[in-house]
């Protein structure tokens, strides 16, 4: 058994102060995973529609609901946040906007984007 060290340890993630773009790239991953789940409800809602009218009544019923508004509301943010932060990988893959002020500047930029976009869709369509 070795002797116990007397080098410092480390401190634990909450000591450390994510950057923006780490928290974006957190919250990506995240919105990846939810859209796995909010295309399954599609298809559940889909199949249910195309049992014939009585079925889409019921259907139409439940959507008016506003947990399911929410949910329906999250999965088109994390739609369109997730096509914002692709385009902005596609910059990075061309070797593009790794300046730290740059990064920044984006990362705000495509939170701005993204929530506009979605209250258009929500408000409008």
């Amino acid at each position: 058994m070795s002797a116990p060290s007397n080098r410092p340890t480390s401190p634990h993630l909450q000591a450390y102060k994510l950057p923006l773009t780490g928290i974006i790239s957190i919250t990506h991953r995240i919105t990846g995973v939810l859209l796995s789940g909010g295309l399954l409800f599609f298809v559940v809602i889909v199949s249910v529609i195309a049992q014939g009218p009585s079925a889409y009544d019921k259907m139409q019923m439940l959507t008016a609901y506003w947990p399911i508004k929410l949910c329906y509301g999250g999965f088109s943010y994390a739609l369109v946040f997730h096509f914002c932060h692709g385009i902005r990988h596609l910059f990075w893959d061309a070797g593009k906007s790794f300046e730290r002020d740059t990064m920044d500047r984006l990362a705000i930029l495509e939170l701005c984007v993204s929530l506009v976009i979605t209250i258009y869709l929500l408000l409008f369509l």
